[in-house]
């Protein structure tokens, strides 16, 4: 429903304890923990907030429109983020290791607490063997066989609500079981919080070296909301964007953006195709890289099948068993003002994801596969373009006074695995720290 006139005098109003710009894992933290002590929160969404349905074509419009959700490094590596309420959390896989605890604690962050704070409010565990499908179920046979010590991992899902042979985990959970951010913004709006979706920030409003608060543009109309604190989680590649316009100059720089590929071969004797993917894996961390199961919908797969021109495995999804290689990359490249990726994969990083490329087939192979193939590179999770210790203090605080950055753009180091937990314990974190100040 669109707003009427009040509506848009509300967001302008100087009612708010703070203003939260993007709603994913660090900002619906921050929104969340701020509301339950009874502050004043707006949460500006560039995306949308409908319901999620689990279609293809939602899936499409929230991580798939070039230029916007789908971004080209200037050597055509894609790179995907959610654009829509809950952010990337929507569609990602619920998967939660382990925060780099001694890392951040070497730049005077300590979440220790907050994770385990984390840990008991979700549901955080391993899929049941009910949930792992025969697909994955084969590759981890596998890949045990073979001496590695490939396990199921950690997730966020509400296992009563998950449904065997489902694929929907892909394209945004229908039924509530997968763990988004959206379920922390439902709470922090039932506590009060005031959620402007589909609102495009434009930059912080200063006076002189303090944050007063934000412009943005929300149905047809430029908007200035102000409030004492304000906390921008716009994600990797939109925070140092928003810094920059307000000028931050030096956010944006020798960045991550964990480059994955995904091997696949076919077999005979095991069908599936409907299922949790990245159930079971392994970190090889000294080599820098993790590989799990990663089975996608089959249209998502004949998607990526088609770009390699492999049309010969077009029919085989069923029986595709897929190995996902993700790489701890090395820190470079830089963003343009608009948000455009500029980036090289390192050699050394391809070589990271060569070396999981063989361990991948040997797997595939002793599973029983054939007309093994790879996909094209990949690249999720970009962060470390506000880093702590840089362009923002070990309490989140940019240069300006009441500006704080709480999302994967903070991680001052590439460690290689999904970010979530991490961003929901430096949300926790932030929140006291800013609860003691408003």
């Amino acid at each position: 429903m669109m707003p009427d006139v009040t509506d848009i005098e509300q967001w302008k109003s100087n009612r708010f304890d703070a203003i939260v710009v993007g709603s994913g894992p660090g900002g619906a933290t921050v929104a969340k923990e701020l509301s339950k002590q009874r502050k004043k929160v707006l949460i500006l969404e560039w995306g949308d907030e409908k319901p999620v349905k689990g279609s293809v074509v939602q899936c499409i419009s929230t991580a798939l429109i070039p230029g916007k959700s789908l971004l080209f490094t200037n050597k055509m590596l894609g790179m995907v983020r959610g654009i829509t309420t809950g952010g990337s959390s929507v569609i990602s896989y619920a998967t939660a290791f382990d925060p780099p605890l001694e890392m951040l604690k070497s730049y005077g962050v300590d979440i220790s607490n907050e994770l385990i704070d984390a840990k008991g409010e979700l549901p955080h565990a391993p899929l049941t063997d009910e949930l792992v499908g025969p697909l994955a179920k084969r590759i981890m046979d596998s890949a045990q066989e073979l001496g590695y010590g490939w396990k199921k991992l950690p997730k966020l899902v509400y296992q009563d609500k998950c449904r065997p042979e489902c694929d929907k985990c892909t394209v945004g959970c229908p039924y509530g079981a997968k763990w988004s951010a959206r379920m922390f913004i439902s709470e922090a709006v039932n506590n009060g919080a005031v959620l402007v979706s589909r609102a495009k920030v434009k930059k912080v409003v200063r006076d002189n070296k303090a944050a007063v608060g934000v412009e943005f543009s929300a149905r047809g109309k430029l908007v200035k909301s102000f409030a004492p604190k304000i906390i921008i989680s716009a994600g990797g590649i939109g925070s140092p964007v928003i810094l920059r316009t307000s000028g931050i100059k030096r956010a944006g720089y020798d960045f991550f953006f964990d480059p994955l590929i995904v091997v696949m071969g076919a077999v005979k004797d095991v069908k599936g195709g409907r299922e949790f993917p990245m159930v079971a894996g392994v970190h090889i961390a000294d080599e820098g890289y993790i590989m799990t199961d990663l089975i996608w919908p089959r249209w998502l797969y004949m998607l990526f099948t088609t770009e390699v021109l492999r049309v010969d495995r077009l029919m085989a999804h069923s029986r595709t068993l897929p190995i996902m290689i993700k790489a701890k990359d090395t820190l470079g490249g830089h963003l343009t003002d608009s948000g455009g990726v500029r980036k090289r994969l390192a050699e050394r990083d391809k070589n990271k994801l060569e070396n999981g490329y063989m361990r991948a087939r040997a797997i595939l192979k002793k599973a029983g596969a054939r007309q093994i193939f790879k996909s094209w590179y990949i690249a999720a999770h970009p962060g470390g373009t506000v880093k702590i210790n840089d362009v923002v203090d070990s309490n989140l605080k940019t240069e300006y006074d009441n500006l704080y950055v709480c999302d994967c753009s903070v991680i001052p180091e590439a460690w290689g695995l999904p970010p979530t937990l991490t961003l929901i314990s430096l949300g926790k974190r932030l929140a006291r720290h800013l609860t003691r100040t408003i």
